[in-house]
């Protein structure tokens, strides 16, 4: 019980950078180099951790200070050092040099890294794929890359315990900045090891969905029921729902088809729910931040329900569940084409082998009347045939 953390009222001017809320607990003290303490802050409402910016600011001007003043006395160093080499100086001077244009060079890569996001800001890039670059290109340079030798790029590649695929992204990112830097290179061939995606099941998807929050269940029940991206549907606006025709419109990203979607009750009855604080669903936050939440929430059902495969379901896994089950249900591509919105039927096809389902079983029903047969419609099951006054109706088990 003693690692638990304390509810304290935090300072007046202290609030979440996420939420803004002022319900904190204080979580750790974390050390800065020169021995600082920066205090790290857990916000309850949306369970944020986050850093005392005072402290972080403190930091950051001790290890300023710390620069200015090795800058300044390098040449102190050097001059009351007592070794009897006459090259001493000229050593010493010269480690000084290379330390400095060490700086220099890392100033100078981040800001050409700044240079080719911008590039491909103009270049009409999706913005999500400038991000995705630009962590990248800053990972080469954290792990020593040189931008201007190329062989040095490859090498660095090489040497990482990175996948064949993670290595071809970042081969064709650095290809990519090559081309708004004027330079050219032979670049490696790495080429990526296609893979079955993880499906699960329906029970498991919905044993996920009920182990989540509020929000975090609306935004699962929405990627289950129409199979979109999960940039698609933080993208939605309140003004996307159509509550008459109980209907989505998807505004596409990666160069997709626009769609509309109809929807259950149910998922239009966990969105109107959702506090409405800004013109988006989900709110202004980063969706990247919001995967960590998301993982918590995972993770903690995994637990409580002793299943592991839960812990394999991305936000990804529910597009790649309903297209695999719209294809088995219809057994028509170019249908499940249309409903991801893919340009390129390739990009489809992977669907038709994900999953061998044993059985072809179905659930048959017979429909006297309309509203009999509405009601199974709106069940899911289609319409095979009609026998005198009776309309037959089946559906997968």
């Amino acid at each position: 019980m003693d690692d638990l953390p304390k509810e304290i009222s935090a300072p007046i001017s202290l609030s979440c950078p996420r939420c803004r809320s002022r319900r904190l607990w204080r979580a750790g003290v974390r050390h800065s180099t020169f021995g600082d303490q920066i205090q790290r802050w857990f916000c309850r409402d949306c369970r944020f951790r986050f850093s005392d910016p005072a402290d972080v600011e403190k930091a950051w001007s001790a290890i300023e200070r710390f620069e200015r003043q090795s800058l300044k006395s390098g040449d102190d160093i050097v001059s009351n050092s007592q070794i009897c080499v006459t090259e001493t100086k000229n050593l010493a001077a010269e480690q000084q040099k290379t330390e400095v244009l060490r700086r220099n060079d890392l100033s100078t890569a981040k800001g050409k890294i700044v240079e080719y996001e911008f590039w491909m800001m103009k270049q009409g890039y999706a913005k999500t794929t400038i991000e995705a670059r630009g962590r990248i290109m800053n990972r080469l340079v954290r792990l020593g890359a040189n931008l201007y030798d190329p062989e040095q790029i490859k090498e660095i590649i090489a040497k990482q315990p990175w996948s064949e695929g993670r290595k071809e992204v970042v081969t064709e990112t650095y290809s990519n900045y090559l081309v708004m830097a004027g330079g050219k290179w032979n670049p490696p061939r790495y080429h990526r090891i296609e893979k079955i995606p993880f499906i699960p099941t329906e029970q498991e998807i919905d044993q996920l969905i009920a182990g989540c929050g509020e929000k975090t269940t609306a935004l699962l029940q929405a990627l289950k029921e129409t199979g979109m991206r999960v940039g698609e549907a933080w993208k939605l606006k309140w003004t996307d729902i159509d509550y008459v025709n109980a209907t989505i419109s998807i505004t596409p990203e990666k160069g997709s088809h626009a769609r509309m979607f109809k929807v259950s009750n149910k998922l239009l009855a966990m969105l109107n729910t959702l506090p409405k604080k800004s013109d988006k669903i989900f709110g202004t936050y980063e969706l990247r931040g919001y995967r960590s939440s998301f993982t918590r929430q995972r993770k903690r059902t995994a637990i409580k329900l002793q299943n592991p495969r839960i812990n394999q379901i991305t936000f990804h896994t529910f597009r790649h569940w309903k297209a695999t089950m719209e294809y088995h249900r219809t057994k028509d591509i170019l249908y499940v084409m249309r409903l991801l919105g893919h340009k390129n039927i390739k990009n489809t096809l992977i669907y038709t082998q994900l999953v061998t389902f044993e059985n072809d079983d179905f659930v048959c029903k017979v429909a006297t009347n309309t509203k009999e047969a509405k009601e199974l419609i709106e069940a899911g099951f289609d319409f095979v045939c009609k026998i005198e006054n009776e309309s037959l109706f089946r559906k997968r088990k």
